[in-house]
């Protein structure tokens, strides 16, 4: 058993509140040392046998006799799905590789849960239903044959690695752009919200565009006492791992890796679970690389699980859409989430928080500390209630228009966003250092950020947003017209801010706009030092 209070007070981050922590604990799995040779029950290692039915004999056998170690020794496995079930520790040695065939007649369509929602969808590879004190532990692969399912975007690929695709098969959409494994893909891809439960879809209407409903590599659903060390998991179809409404929940020393190109390739997606420890893992995905999420619109409100009491720390993240996110799939909410020594390099976004209205929950009590980006395409710091299901970097030529700015009633679809303590980060190279964006009838709220040297193009936004306080931030910034720009914002404060020159200091605009505070910091290095626009007051404006 895991003492996350000891952890956290181990991390020395007790001044953004961490001493206020809860209590709570993991449970790692233990399990008997008797061990199930997936050889003894059939299997053969020539990357040709289809060996599912000897490894998931395997897994049964050893559950039914009290659990163990199902082993995957050296060797080339090909697999179809397979099953993992309590008391299992499905172990793969170093030289092992369990590849997942690219046969779909082998995955059955099954209802699960896709991006927060009750949906039909392809059998995952390796799945776990209700399981209890299970792991996949070791230091081998598995493989899940991911290049065999997804569609993929001729921007995102080499003129060579395009023409090789196109040669190697599948389907090119009408307008040229997209590459498909196969017409039933492409006829998927037509269909809003395909395989969605409550759209009416059934398993006979799926039926006709089953290949579009790609599978998670790994998903654990409702499993207690869940462990994943050591492994690589590579190649997922889409999301890489994804642990489901889990309790006590430990990843340690895992390796999750997808193409960068790779569409919905997520790292890991942690759900509605409760009670989990991720460190020391490695994450280079063609989405989100670590990422948490509680169900979607009014089905994850209606769940109504948070995900709550977490630890990342000391894993690497590089190519991703952000390093560590919250979103935006979050309706059941998201709480008590300890974020510390973490390295992002090369991702679309640092830290990246994300939703939109429609999404309700309220994401609260984030504590992040001791973070390193490097090579951020976008902003390093990132707070957007107007997330729109897009890359968060456009492509070359891309155009996109501004959110329209309008008030709605605030009900239990309106999203909050509130009490984060983000803490020492150094980023080297991003687009923009801060983006906070809130919605007007639902501002970001109690934002502190502080002790940060952040070189980046662009300074800092906030916009729709209260009590946003940010100390002691170094910004090396080559366009600094303004430096700090509010909008529609009130209780702003800017505490010992560091910089080398600026056109403006601080622009305020927006006739909604309150107190916005400029303290400690030399205002002369700027030509001007307050601009205001919009309706916005300069008497609300303090700089001293």
């Amino acid at each position: 058993m895991i003492d996350l209070k000891k952890i956290l007070f181990g991390i020395s981050i007790c001044s953004l509140s961490f001493a206020n922590a809860q209590n709570f604990k993991i449970t790692q799995p233990t399990f008997k040392k008797d061990t199930f040779n997936i050889v003894k029950y059939g299997a053969v290692a020539d990357g040709v046998t289809l060996n599912s039915k000897a490894i998931q004999a395997a897994i049964d056998a050893c559950n039914k006799k009290g659990g163990g170690v199902v082993l995957v020794p050296g060797g080339f496995w090909s697999t179809g799905p397979i099953e993992l079930k309590s008391n299992v520790n499905l172990h793969i040695k170093r030289d092992a590789v369990l590849q997942f065939t690219d046969d779909f007649n082998e995955y059955k369509l099954i209802q699960t849960n896709w991006e927060g929602l009750d949906a039909y969808r392809n059998q995952s590879p390796l799945s776990a239903v209700n399981a209890v004190n299970i792991a996949v532990t070791g230091s081998g692969i598995v493989d899940g044959n991911g290049d065999a399912w997804r569609m993929v975007k001729k921007d995102k690929l080499t003129s060579s690695q395009w023409k090789n695709k196109v040669a190697s098969g599948g389907v090119v959409s009408e307008d040229g752009k997209t590459w498909y494994p196969s017409a039933k893909s492409v006829k998927g891809n037509s269909i809003k919200n395909p395989g969605v439960v409550a759209n009416g879809a059934t398993l006979k209407d799926v039926e006709e565009y089953k290949d579009f409903l790609r599978p998670n590599l790994v998903v654990l659903t409702s499993c207690k006492n869940v462990l994943l060390d050591g492994v690589t998991f590579q190649n997922s179809p889409a999301w890489n791992l994804h642990p489901l409404m889990c309790d006590n929940l430990t990843v340690r020393n895992v390796y999750a890796k997808n193409p960068w190109y790779a569409q919905n390739g997520d790292g890991i997606d942690i759900e509605s679970c409760k009670n989990f420890l991720i460190e020391n893992s490695t994450f280079d995905v063609g989405d989100d690389g670590i990422c948490i999420k509680s169900g979607r619109d009014a089905e994850g409100r209606k769940r109504a699980m948070p995900t709550e009491n977490g630890i990342i720390r000391n894993c690497i993240v590089y190519h991703a859409h952000g390093g560590f996110v919250i979103g935006s799939e979050m309706s059941g909410g998201a709480k008590n989430l300890y974020v510390s020594n973490c390295t992002f390099v090369g991702t679309d976004i640092g830290l990246r928080f994300k939703t939109t209205r429609g999404r309700g929950g309220v994401v609260e009590k984030i504590y992040v500390n001791n973070i390193r980006m490097k090579d951020i395409a976008g902003e390093a710091i990132l707070f957007d209630m107007y997330y729109a299901a897009k890359d968060p970097v456009p492509m070359a030529g891309e155009k996109r228009e501004l959110p329209k700015v309008e008030f709605k009633p605030v009900d239990e679809t309106t999203p909050v966003f509130k009490d984060f303590y983000v803490k020492d980060v150094v980023c080297n190279g991003a687009e923009k250092a801060i983006f906070i964006r809130g919605i007007p009838e639902m501002h970001i709220k109690n934002i502190n950020l502080e002790n940060m040297t952040l070189q980046a193009k662009k300074g800092i936004d906030i916009q729709e947003a209260t009590g946003i306080n940010i100390k002691n931030i170094n910004i090396i910034s080559k366009e600094n017209n303004p430096l700090l720009y509010v909008l529609n914002s009130d209780g702003v404060v800017f505490d010992k801010i560091q910089y080398k020159a600026a056109d403006v200091l601080v622009q305020v605009e927006g006739e909604r706009s309150g107190a916005t505070k400029v303290l400690n910091t030399d205002a002369s290095k700027a030509k001007k030092k307050v601009a205001v626009g919009f309706g916005a007051k300069e008497e609300n404006i303090t700089i001293q």
